[in-house]
């Protein structure tokens, strides 16, 4: 089984904010598995069991804060006896532009503090993940704002966008071909400008 695990903030009050875009995710890949979230109380999240592409996958929202996050990836990984292999972590990225959307294996946390906090209790940061670009505020004082802010009309289509990419390409990643799901997904950002057309005779 595939632990597909979405990082964001319980609540209403968060839920339309840049660090839910983990959530997002899941939510995306929810609806389209036509499967709704139940709480898990002793996993400390809201799963959901479904079938994608072939390949059984559990959908994961913690219902800790994005700072603990790791306190309920490792409880599911350890209930389910799976290991870090097993794992896909989706999240809000400021180092990328909104809409962009990246696979990563393993690297360091890039100040992400949930990716930190799972770094902690998972004792790895070898685990495959899925950067959801939100954009940079430009300042570093303004990044705790900004995440927990919601994104303009642009920037929400944008981001809408960049996950549904995500969503087209996880098939090669169930299928065990992470690389090329990272080269459709670097291809898909590419702009008209970087690819220009053929000239005509």
């Amino acid at each position: 089984m595939y632990v597909i695990a979405g990082l964001g903030n319980p609540g209403q009050k968060y839920a339309e904010t840049r660090h839910n875009a983990g959530f997002w995710f899941i939510d995306c890949l929810a609806s389209q598995a036509a499967v709704s979230l139940r709480l898990q109380s002793r996993l400390h999240s809201e799963t959901a069991k479904c079938d994608l592409s072939g390949h059984d996958c559990l959908l994961v929202k913690p219902d800790t804060f994005v700072n603990r996050s790791g306190l309920a990836v490792r409880r599911i990984l350890d209930y389910y006896k799976l290991p870090p292999d097993n794992l896909l972590v989706a999240y809000d990225e400021l180092d990328l532009p909104a809409g962009t959307v990246r696979l990563k294996q393993g690297g360091g946390h890039g100040g992400h503090n949930g990716l930190r906090d799972i770094f902690a209790h998972l004792g790895t940061p070898d685990f495959l993940r899925l950067r959801i670009g939100i954009g940079h505020p430009g300042q570093k004082h303004l990044v705790t704002r900004y995440v927990l802010s919601r994104p303009d009309s642009a920037d929400a289509r944008a981001i809408d966008g960049g996950i549904e990419r995500a969503r087209d390409v996880l098939p090669r990643v169930l299928d065990g071909n992470p690389e090329a799901a990272m080269t459709a997904l670097h291809r898909a950002d590419q702009s008209p400008a970087d690819n220009p057309a053929p000239a005509k005779d």
